[in-house]
């Protein structure tokens, strides 16, 4: 596998867990057992995945059409997304 298509992959997987964490963080604003603030924080923090998924969408769109990549950039943002969707999915199992 070349460096184009690990970047590729990476970018691709970092999105998805991206949407997964907006995905959680919109469930969790749902609850309407929480109070007020928490749930605005879940709120923003569904916000911020969708944006933080969103550029990596058009990561992702300029390496396709363009060729133009960063492969370190790319391992960044899918290091960045696979924790950010694990310490979201851990705090939605401790409410539970």
């Amino acid at each position: 596998m070349n460096s184009y298509t690990l970047t590729l992959s990476i970018l691709l997987a970092a999105s998805v867990l991206q949407i997964w964490t907006s995905a959680l963080a919109i469930e969790g604003f749902l609850r309407h057992k929480q109070d007020g603030g928490l749930r605005r924080i879940w709120l923003a923090v569904a916000a911020t995945s969708m944006l933080f998924a969103l550029h990596d969408g058009y990561a992702l769109e300029l390496a396709l059409r363009t060729g133009i990549y960063d492969q370190r950039q790319a391992i960044l943002v899918g290091l960045a997304s696979l924790t950010m969707a694990f310490a979201i999915h851990g705090f939605r199992r401790r409410e539970a």
